[in-house]
């Protein structure tokens, strides 16, 4: 890697979850959730990554943090390639990059108190002492916009948006680079998200801080991202600046997605034309031919079937996966 710009490269990565059967447990497949994916995310920097429900979004923010060791490919974080590292190396590592977790009553234990929650991570990796971490629980609460004396309480005495900024201080207290936000409000209400999203923006202007933020609901992507990434079935179909995707976007999939989304306009959501998809997304654990998309393409051809599209730079910065753009 030569680009000192660059954090995080993903090259080719690859995770693929064998299927197993009978009582030998024999693999007679595999489900590929994601397949071959290429990316970069520069320093302070926010890449979105969206696209419908299981298409692979939360998979590649594990594989690229290695909770998921990925079947193929590399993962290079600062210029190393973590997809070689084990052991006591992966641990120092795990200090610069942190994740956000999706469901935030799932992802905090419900037997330790919000304080044990948040010093744990400062305890694993011997960087405090008991005291000390006491210290800087108190000043990772006060940063999430919290009361410190609530660190002796657990959390299920705490509304979804609260614990989610506790989740967000938990992922602030080793002072990662590199945080992946797995759809950190999908599960918060309208009001609590917006919250949410302006904390994360704030943290990262003060920390200088770069996202992977991954998510589903476009206005919140188009507002926190400076680029954005489409996928669909374990595949990159679009990546650009955000400014691009939403003005000129080239991918039929990314041209269906954005036609969803509603413009606060009477008159512009009445004249604008949308593109309504056919059909079911196909199984991951046996995606068709060619373009993976080409099943539900309103103007997909014989030539789609026949060949992957090369996911290649058509414009300065555009980059997309179609046999049909030229």
């Amino acid at each position: 890697m030569n680009d000192n710009n660059v954090l995080l490269r993903v090259d080719n990565l690859v995770k693929h979850f064998p299927i197993m059967r009978g009582i030998f447990q024999r693999q007679v497949g595999a489900v590929r959730a994601v397949d071959g994916i290429s990316f970069d995310v520069k320093r302070g920097e926010t890449l979105g990554l969206v696209g419908e429900s299981g298409c692979g979004k939360s998979t590649t923010g594990r594989a690229v943090l290695q909770l998921y060791r990925p079947t193929s490919g590399n993962v290079y974080f600062d210029g190393v390639d973590l997809t070689k590292l084990k052991g006591e190396e992966l641990r120092m590592m795990r200090r610069k990059m942190q994740m956000i977790f999706q469901d935030p009553y799932a992802s905090l234990n419900p037997r330790m108190t919000v304080g044990e929650i948040i010093r744990e991570p400062l305890l694993v990796h011997n960087l405090a002492s008991e005291s000390e971490a006491n210290e800087r629980v108190k000043q990772l609460l006060e940063l999430v916009r919290m009361n410190p004396a609530f660190s002796t309480r657990y959390p299920h005495e705490f509304s979804g948006g609260q614990r989610q900024r506790i989740g967000i201080a938990r992922a602030l207290a080793l002072q990662p680079s590199f945080i992946v936000c797995d759809e950190p409000i999908s599960a918060l209400d309208v009001s609590i998200q917006a919250q949410v999203v302006n904390l994360l923006e704030e943290l990262q202007e003060q920390f200088g801080l770069t996202y992977l933020f991954i998510a589903h609901d476009l206005s919140m992507v188009r507002h926190i991202s400076n680029r954005v990434a489409v996928m669909y079935l374990g595949v990159v179909v679009e990546l650009t600046s955000r400014d691009e995707l939403y003005l000129n976007p080239l991918h039929p999939y990314s041209q269906a997605l954005l036609s969803a989304v509603p413009i606060p306009d009477p008159v512009a959501e009445v004249n604008r034309k949308r593109t309504i998809l056919v059909g079911d997304v196909p199984s991951p654990a046996n995606p068709p031919s060619g373009c993976r998309f080409r099943t539900r393409c309103p103007i997909a051809q014989s030539l789609c079937a026949e060949s992957r599209p090369e996911f290649r730079e058509v414009k300065p910065g555009h980059f997309v996966a179609c046999h049909l753009v030229s």
